[in-house]
């Protein structure tokens, strides 16, 4: 099983939707994504789990929590969401940085647009790592 991490500083919005298009778009049986942040907020942004709702994708339940050595022990790779320095790292892994504006504060129209790149993004993740999506 390979563990992909998706994480940016406060896991509210960038890094939440990241893992649930990957979790929802790839294979169980090879891979699976966690979401994660330096600086978990309390909840994710009320913006982003109406946003992902809108595509099927229910978060209303999704808890932050912080990047920790034991979380990334068995991963293979930390994708950040362009939070500049803020952003972690982790060094045994490889790292890929997505510079994505953050949700917090923003409409739904922003988000939904961020939304729309994330699920390109995580798309073309799984093909450059020939990882198999389940068919629409």
């Amino acid at each position: 099983m390979r563990t992909f991490i998706f994480a940016c500083i406060h896991n509210a919005g960038r890094s939440q939707m990241s893992a649930a298009f990957f979790n929802q778009l790839v294979d169980p049986d090879l891979a699976h994504g966690i979401s994660a942040g330096t600086h978990p907020a309390e909840h994710v942004h009320p913006v982003v789990v109406d946003a992902m709702r809108e595509v099927g994708i229910d978060l209303s339940n999704a808890k932050p929590q912080k990047l920790t050595a034991e979380l990334a022990k068995n991963a293979e790779m930390l994708v950040t969401m362009g939070c500049g320095d803020e952003c972690p790292y982790v060094p045994s892994l490889r790292r890929d940085d997505w510079p994505l504006p953050d949700p917090k504060g923003q409409g739904i129209e922003i988000v939904r647009q961020t939304r729309d790149e994330i699920k390109q993004r995580v798309l073309k993740l799984l093909a450059r790592e020939q990882l198999n999506t389940i068919p629409a």
